[in-house]
C-alpha cells in the first residue's frame, strides 16, 4: 500500500512540474510585443500633457458635541479645558490652574496633594462634579501666560499636566 501511495505522488508531482513549463515562444512573443510599442512610441511626438494639482477632501470621521471641553483663549495655541469644579481642599482657585494629576479616589488625590506641598508648591485639590473625578492642582493663577509657563516647567516632572480654567 506504501509503495503505490509513493509511486502516485511521485506521478504527480511529475505532472505538475511538466505540465505547467511555459515555452520559450511565449517569452519571445511578449519581448516583440515590447519592442514594437517602443518603437511606436518613439515615432509618435511627444504630448505635453498639463496636469491640475490635486484637490484633497478632508472629511470629519466622527462629530462630538462642543459641550463637552471647551477651549478658552487659544490664540497662543495653548489648549486650556474648561470645567465646573469645587474646592475640596487648599487655598482657593484663580482663573487659570495646572492640573497634573486626575484621580477617581479622594484618598489618591490627597496623597499627591501632599507630595506637591512638601516639594514646595501651595497644591488643591478640587472636584468635578459631572465627571467624578477629584482634581490635584499645583498652581493657580488669573493669567493664562502665567499658567501656560507655570505647565510647562511641572511638564518636566508631571508629565501630561494640562490647563484647568475654572467655569464657576
Amino acid at each position: 500500500m506504501k509503495k503505490y501511495m509513493v509511486v502516485c505522488a511521485g506521478l504527480c508531482a511529475a505532472l505538475a512540474f511538466t505540465s505547467c513549463k511555459s515555452s520559450e515562444s511565449a517569452y519571445k512573443q511578449a519581448y516583440l510585443k515590447a519592442k514594437q510599442q517602443e518603437e511606436i512610441q518613439q515615432q509618435q511626438p511627444a504630448v505635453v500633457q498639463t496636469q491640475q494639482p490635486e484637490t484633497n477632501v478632508v472629511v470629519p470621521l466622527e462629530t462630538k458635541a462642543a459641550n463637552n471641553t471647551q477651549v478658552v483663549d487659544n490664540t497662543d495655541n495653548v489648549r486650556v479645558t474648561q470645567e465646573r469644579v469645587s474646592l475640596v481642599s487648599g487655598s482657593g482657585l484663580k482663573n487659570f490652574s495646572v492640573v497634573v494629576g486626575s484621580f477617581q479616589s479622594e484618598a489618591n488625590a490627597m496623597g499627591l496633594q501632599q507630595q506637591l506641598n512638601n516639594a514646595g508648591y501651595n497644591a488643591q485639590v478640587v472636584k468635578n462634579e459631572e465627571r467624578n473625578m477629584y482634581r490635584v492642582v499645583a498652581t493657580t493663577f488669573d493669567t493664562k501666560e502665567e499658567a501656560s509657563a507655570s505647565r510647562n516647567d511641572l511638564q518636566t516632572k508631571y508629565a501630561g499636566a494640562w490647563l484647568l480654567y475654572n467655569a464657576r
